[in-house]
């Protein structure tokens, strides 16, 4: 699938000033990219931004960035039959065991995933958000390749707020 509009990120203000870094991501590993590989969580809408940069306790400090973006060949985790072609479920993707397989196994079968995702050329994938209080239409677009071959992402910082 292809997409072209705007996108948001909800940051650690310790990363504010690297709003295209995915090294927070790779560096602790997240439900859809291993330890080592970078990824960027991003968010179709606002809110949806901010349910995934706040999953555990309280509402924490978050600065809030949007992208302008233009991606081909995202991989679409909406539908099932496509999915099974990479033996993956719905369940799967949804399972909030993900961080305990990963400690205990070194990689969860969500990280294999997109593993295979990126072995297959997809620079990102959407799917929706597993985060409390998210409905099945909010949607993040995780990027592993966000630089390059149909894949375009561009931080909204008109006045330099970000340095």
């Amino acid at each position: 699938m292809d997409y072209r509009g705007t996108l948001y990120r909800s940051l650690n203000p310790l990363y504010a000033r690297q709003p295209l870094s995915g090294e927070g991501a790779a560096r602790f590993g997240g439900r859809f990219n291993p330890r080592g590989v970078p990824a960027l969580y991003t968010a179709l809408t606002i809110a949806t931004a901010i349910r995934e940069a706040n999953q555990a306790g309280d509402l924490q400090p978050t600065t809030l960035v949007a992208y302008r973006a233009t991606f081909t060949n995202l991989f679409d985790c909406r539908d099932a039959a496509v999915l099974a072609r990479f033996e993956m479920t719905a369940e799967t993707l949804a399972d909030p065991a993900w961080r305990e397989a990963m400690r205990k196994d070194g990689r969860a079968p969500t990280q294999d995933f997109a593993l295979a995702l990126i072995a297959a050329g997809h620079p990102g994938m959407l799917v929706r958000s597993f985060a409390r209080g998210a409905a099945p239409d909010d949607l993040n677009l995780v990027l592993w390749r966000w630089t390059g071959d149909g894949a375009r992402l561009s931080v909204i910082d008109d006045e330099a707020r970000l340095g």
